[in-house]
């Protein structure tokens, strides 16, 4: 299934490989402008599910999370987990080209 009611927006179905593999839609590679060897960010939790994103589009949560603002990005996590969590993804964002 596949809908895409503007360039902004995009969904789609996929199916997990024999090897745990995905397939990122190509109209999705095109809106994000994501090349083979690009780096992703795959967060999951058992309550919200499961999310890609580049290092990048995670500075700003980064920032709020170190002030002390993480109780509004996830009020369900401890601090201590959230500053671990938000000090892995920068060492991420600090190794993308």
């Amino acid at each position: 299934m596949r809908v895409r009611p503007s360039d902004q927006y995009y969904m789609s179905t996929v199916k997990i490989g024999p090897k745990g593999q995905i397939v990122i839609p190509k109209e999705v590679r095109d809106m994000f402008s994501l090349e083979p060897g690009d780096a992703l960010v795959l967060m999951a939790d058992k309550k919200r599910g499961i999310a890609l994103q580049s290092g990048g589009a995670l500075q700003g949560m980064v920032k709020q999370i170190f002030d002390g603002e993480s109780r509004k990005i996830n009020p369900d996590e401890t601090e201590e987990n959230m500053k671990t969590f938000a000090g892995e993804v920068e060492k991420f964002i600090k190794e993308e080209p």
